[in-house]
Formats: C-alpha cells, structure tokens, sequence
C-alpha cells in the first residue's frame, strides 16, 4: 500500500497513486472525491450512530424480557400457593383446637407433621409466613378486621392474628388479618 503524503495546504492526506492516476484532472476530481469521501464518512457516522441506538435499545429489550420471564417463572407458583393456604388455615385449627383440648398422641403429632411438610414447600417456593402478634399494625402486610382498646400496649399493636397472611418473593399474597390495639401510649418511634 502506498504512503500518504501531505498536500500543499498540509492539511488533507493524498495518495500519491491517485494523484499519478488522474495527472492534470487531480485538482477538479480530488476536490469531488474529498467531497464523496467527507460524504461516505458522515454516512457512516450516522449509520454506526443508528446502529448502537438500535443495539442499545435491544439489549434493553432484552434484558426487559428477561426481567419479565423471570417474574413469570416466580409468580408461576403463586395461584397454586394460594389454593394451599385455606388447607394450611384448617390444619392450624385443628392442631390449636387438639392442644386447646388436652389432645396428645400419634394422631395430632402426624397432623403437625403435615402442616410442617405442607410449610417447607411453600417455603421453598418463595412463600413467607407473616405473623405480626405483638408487632406494630402495617397496612401494607396486615388488614384490621377489628380494634381492642388496651391501655398496656402501644397503640396501632397487633394484639390478635385471625388469619397468618403470606408473602411470595417479597409481594404479599394474602395480608394477615388482625386485631389492633386503641387506648394505649403512642407507639415507639423506629
């Protein structure tokens, strides 16, 4: 490949291969190929430039995608999770109603059993139980089904669970269902 050298001005590189080519046409044609060649090079920019636009724009689209899959891979889970946790509800009835009762022996320790296999794959899913008792009242994770004036506690305490609620990967999927304190000094700040 042949050296560029300089023109006379100093300022633009010159093959001396074409300016040998073209003879006494150099100065007219050098001028439109300076011109063509500051053209294509413009035409690139904005073809590299819209280039790396659409690429950036797809790999946000794919990351986008990706985000989304994932969320759908997690939420998979939640529909069946839900339908499990009414069987979850009358186990722990029926295991607090047995103790309440003076109840022991094979039967009830077979059903805590259950209700602890039942929680582990709930567990391994994502699942989380929320039980606020003696906790400040959050309404975001609880719903107030009812108030007990209690002069002893802080106000707005969670004084009884109804019903556990349960969070899945950090959104709730069902809220616990609870009784709040009134009456009593206002609650601690954090």
């Amino acid at each position: 490949m042949a050296d560029r050298v300089h023109d006379g001005d100093g300022e633009t590189p010159v093959d001396p291969e074409l300016e040998t080519d073209l003879g006494a046409e150099f100065e007219f044609r050098g001028d439109q190929l300076e011109d063509a060649l500051e053209e294509a090079r413009a035409e690139a920019a904005r073809c590299k430039d819209a280039a790396q636009r659409v690429q950036a724009e797809f790999e946000n689209y794919r990351k986008r995608m990706a985000r989304e899959q994932e969320d759908i891979v997690k939420r998979a889970g939640e529909r069946i999770a839900l339908e499990i946790l009414p069987v979850i509800d009358n186990l722990e009835r029926a295991i607090d109603h047995a103790t309440a009762a003076g109840t022991s022996g094979e039967l009830l320790t077979g059903v805590e059993m259950v209700h602890g296999q039942l929680i582990d794959i709930l567990g391994k899913e994502g699942v989380r139980t929320i039980d606020p008792f003696g906790s400040h009242f959050d309404a975001l994770k609880h719903q107030a089904v009812g108030q007990a004036e209690d002069p002893e506690v802080p106000e707005g305490t969670v004084l009884e669970v109804y019903q556990k609620g349960y969070e899945m990967h950090g959104r709730i999927i069902r809220p616990a269902m609870v009784v709040v304190s009134t009456g009593g000094p206002p609650p601690a700040e954090e």
